[in-house]
């Protein structure tokens, strides 16, 4: 039996429908802006880099405890000499090979430096807390940055549509010209100007959409994702945002913001470690007690033992008797020369020690006095870079509060232009329809009633973007 083609075309058809729909949906990812937010700090590098700086920090701090712990050094030492030298297991000269082996174990532990070492815990505290606060804001910095692109995507989307909506209007205001001028009911400066009306809406177009990718683009690069990756946006109700509150006080915003800003918080945590960096270079003046201990052993192969005495059967003459010759004999022995075993010459040469060192600084050519003097003046450098952070989010914060304020009256006054523009131009429409009213008049109302909308739209996602900014400084989170 054969396959019916038609219904396998059909089947294969359908196959490959689903498959690129579905390909599609996968291809595409729905990007909110909380979501935006998440991958830029979880994947962002910058937020890397601070959290690694960040991390030496905090190893930083832990050696510091750990500096004060005794130390253990062991030093092995093995060696073959020649020729005449001493042997170090008898200290005698001698002239013969000898394999040496000898070590030791010691410890140190510093009783008291002047404080440097408490002092020193106590600055790279100080030190990992500015880190982290600097990696909070990096982190806060991003966020602003990720929210502020984010709008612009979607006023550059807005823009990108109403862009369209010129088109399509160009393009039917054309369409009647061409049919006009073709009657003889217009002339060629009429035709010629819904032509340039056309070309002005292709080139609006095409701007709009250039600015839509280059923000999407750098909205990718925060979330280091690829730029060639489909992504789409999700589109909150404008509605929401007519009520968007505007009215602040910068006194009271600027209160707030000093308490929870960490640009300010970065600067006076450096300014804490800088004042900490005074005390520990004090301590340079003071002497250091280092309690100490050794225990040590050596070995040579040169050394030997005195053995049992054996008598060799010859006799050795001591004297004779008196007025004789009878000699005065003693048997005669030798000592043999035994190797002395390692273990137990290693036993017998150990030996210990235990002692306190005091090292008093007299003169150190003025490196402790110097040390300090450049502590103090790094402490007046950042206590002044902490007065100059407050002062500039003091001057942020207004600009902050007057530029809501003032992105509010630009909103009511650029919808009302619009407003005005839109009646003003669907008269002229209909008037235009009638031949009541000339090309160049028709086309300066739709060009007024363009610019009018692009000037609404970009008020309108200004008032919320100032007041998210609001949001940022006293520590709100940013949602839309």
């Amino acid at each position: 039996m054969k396959p019916n083609l038609s219904i396998t075309k059909v089947t294969i058809a359908c196959f490959i429908t689903l498959s690129a729909f579905n390909f599609t949906a996968k291809a595409q990812e729905l990007i909110t802006l909380q979501k935006a937010i998440d991958l830029t700090l979880e994947r962002n590098l910058t937020i890397k880099q601070a959290q690694f700086s960040e991390a030496i920090s905090e190893e930083t701090l832990k050696q510091s405890k750990y500096n004060l712990l005794p130390n253990l050094t062991a030093g092995p030492q093995g060696s073959f000499n020649f020729g005449r030298n001493i042997d170090p297991s008898t200290n005698q000269f001698t002239n013969q090979r000898i394999f040496a082996l000898s070590g030791n174990l010691s410890t140190q532990v510093t009783l008291f430096q002047g404080g440097q070492l408490r002092n020193q815990i106590i600055e790279n505290k100080l030190l990992l807390g500015a880190d982290r606060t600097y990696t909070a804001k990096i982190k806060n910095d991003l966020v602003l940055n990720v929210v502020t692109q984010y709008l612009q995507i979607l006023t550059n989307q807005d823009l990108l549509k109403a862009a369209q909506q010129q088109i399509d209007i160009a393009k039917i205001a054309l369409d009647r010209a061409q049919k006009n001028f073709d009657v003889g009911n217009q002339t060629q400066a009429d035709l010629s100007q819904a032509k340039a009306q056309q070309s002005t809406a292709d080139l609006n177009f095409t701007s709009a959409q250039n600015q839509l990718e280059l923000s999407i683009l750098t909205l990718k690069q925060y979330m280091e994702m690829s730029p060639a990756a489909n992504i789409t946006f999700e589109k909150p109700d404008i509605s929401k945002f007519k009520d968007i509150p505007t009215a602040y006080e910068p006194e009271t915003v600027l209160k707030t913001a000093l308490a929870v800003n960490p640009d300010v918080g970065l600067a006076e945590a450096r300014q804490k470690a800088a004042e900490q960096d005074i005390k520990v270079a004090k301590g340079n003046y003071f002497p250091s007690v280092v309690l100490f201990g050794q225990v040590g052993t050596n070995y040579s192969d040169a050394r030997r033992l005195a053995g049992t005495p054996f008598p060799t059967g010859r006799f050795d003459t001591l004297g004779f008797v008196q007025n004789t010759t009878n000699a005065i004999v003693t048997p005669n022995y030798s000592v043999p020369l035994l190797h002395y075993p390692i273990g137990r010459q290693l036993s017998d040469n150990f030996n210990q020690s235990v002692g306190i060192s005091l090292q008093i600084p007299i003169f150190n050519r003025f490196t402790a006095r110097t040390a300090v003097r450049k502590a103090k003046i790094t402490n007046e450098n950042a206590i002044v870079s902490a007065q100059l952070a407050k002062n500039n989010l003091s001057k942020i914060i207004y600009q902050a509060v007057w530029d809501v304020q003032a992105s509010n009256k630009k909103y009511q006054s650029t919808l009302q232009t619009f407003n005005a523009n839109k009646d003003a131009f669907n008269v002229v429409q209909q008037r235009y329809n009638v031949g009541l009213v000339n090309s160049l008049d028709y086309n300066t109302s739709l060009t007024n009633l363009n610019k009018s909308q692009f000037d609404l739209i970009q008020a309108q996602y200004e008032v919320v973007f100032r007041a998210k900014v609001i949001d940022y400084y006293l520590g709100n989170p940013i949602t839309l």
